[in-house]
């Protein structure tokens, strides 16, 4: 099987690039944020994350906040190192299951964090996706509703990429011909 691995900064175009990726060749592509969203709604581990970071993170009834506990593990490395131990296991299997159970020759693996784990190793084809800052920045507290200042912590916790673990590093200005030519060029 080939994965191709896609990364970026949040709000660089790491879905949209997937999505038409994924579509133009036919394959099956995964979001692993999403299963990172998954293991916070398991009640072990949001137990777990109260336990930890306090009941406030959580709502009436038990689940968590996202934006809440971003604030906590934003601030602070430690903090956030934390977070990945308590989800990290859940998040593997899930990963691994889907994986395991893929039919296809091909799937795309997108996630800011990509390069940081088990899976990078794994990709045949190293996508880095990048975006200018300021529009970045303003995408991403439009889409995901989010102040400046929660937008600036998140960021700032994010990971910086090395150019050469790349095989293609492209510059999304969020214009749809440039996604089409990005396509073109990998799928040629």
């Amino acid at each position: 099987m080939k994965i191709i691995g896609i990364t970026g900064k949040s709000g660089s175009g790491k879905s949209t690039l997937t999505k038409i990726l994924s579509e133009a060749i036919g394959c099956n592509s995964v979001d692993i944020d999403k299963i990172g969203h998954k293991a916070t709604n398991n009640i072990e581990i949001s137990k777990k994350l109260c336990e930890i970071f306090g009941y406030g993170i959580a709502d009436k009834q038990g689940k968590i906040d996202r934006k809440k506990l971003g604030n906590i593990v934003f601030s602070s490395k430690e903090k956030m190192d934390k977070l990945t131990e308590i989800t990290w296991d859940y998040m593997q299997k899930e990963l691994d299951e889907i994986l395991k159970n893929q039919t296809g020759d091909t799937i795309i693996l997108e996630w800011a964090l990509l390069p940081i784990s088990k899976y990078w190793d794994n990709c045949n084809l190293k996508i880095l996706i990048k975006a200018d800052y300021q529009e970045r920045k303003n995408k991403v507290i439009q889409r995901d509703n989010i102040t400046e200042e929660y937008f600036l912590k998140r960021d700032s916790g994010s990971m910086d990429y090395t150019q050469m673990d790349f095989d293609y590093i492209f510059e999304n200005d969020y214009k749809m011909q440039t996604m089409e030519k990005i396509k073109n060029t990998l799928i040629t």
